[in-house]
């Protein structure tokens, strides 16, 4: 068996149940992700990028043949929609990087406008609304919740992109309906992960609050006086 084969075979057994090493494997590369977001580095979206392609087989369970067979549609989805966000956040990243000094974070944290805010809840109200009957439709397993987990997370990823300290938030409330769905669904790993990002996102939470304290706002624009205007 290759090392390809044996990623995607590859199982450990928990409280008597499998779990895949892709699962175990996937779930290190978000936490590795989170870390490297923690501290602004552009590194953290290439790195979930692949923690995302590993997590989306994990939930597919009838398509890739997972020991816990059951389809979490959601969860598949977000891996997906993540993988795209995260070409975003890249790029928005990797602009800002290279328009600053070079020695700064590829972004200043900043929290939301009262604007910004009204359309997350709006975007989160109708995704989740949306979502639901689609993954109802589909068969997936707890679509309500499954639901609000792959539009909170979308949510919290754009939010990042952005360097709203608004984005952990968003992910502690992903997190607390994520761990009893993946408890029920036997993804062991996976509701271990959550409940470790539910604590790191507060870590999280108030680092990028510190840092958005520790700017100094950006120079105002003040009229020369007379004086200075003909000196």
């Amino acid at each position: 068996m290759g090392p390809l084969g044996w990623l995607l075979d590859a199982q450990v057994h928990v409280a008597g149940s499998g779990v895949l090493v892709r699962e175990i494997v996937g779930n290190v590369f978000g936490l590795a992700s989170a870390l490297l977001g923690l501290r602004r580095l552009v590194w953290a979206w290439p790195v979930g990028m692949i923690g995302n392609a590993l997590l989306f087989t994990v939930f597919l369970g009838g398509v890739f043949a997972t020991p816990q067979a059951h389809d979490l549609y959601g969860q598949a989805g977000r891996q997906v929609f993540f993988f795209a966000v995260s070409v975003y956040g890249w790029w928005r990243w990797t602009r800002n990087r290279h328009s600053g000094t070079g020695e700064q974070p590829a972004v200043t944290p900043r929290w939301a406008t009262g604007r910004e805010r009204l359309g997350l809840l709006a975007a989160a109200a109708v995704g989740t609304a949306g979502g639901y009957p689609v993954l109802a439709a589909l068969g997936s397993w707890g679509p309500l919740p499954d639901a609000w987990i792959l539009v909170g997370s979308l949510l919290a990823t754009y939010g990042m992109a952005r360097g709203w300290v608004e984005f952990w938030l968003i992910w502690i409330a992903v997190d607390a309906v994520g761990v009893p769905l993946l408890l029920r669904g036997g993804f062991y790993p996976s509701a271990a992960m959550y409940l470790v990002y539910g604590a790191f996102c507060v870590w999280g939470m108030a680092a990028w609050w510190r840092a958005s304290r520790d700017t100094p706002p950006a120079p105002t624009s003040i009229p020369p006086t007379y004086s200075e205007a003909v000196a």
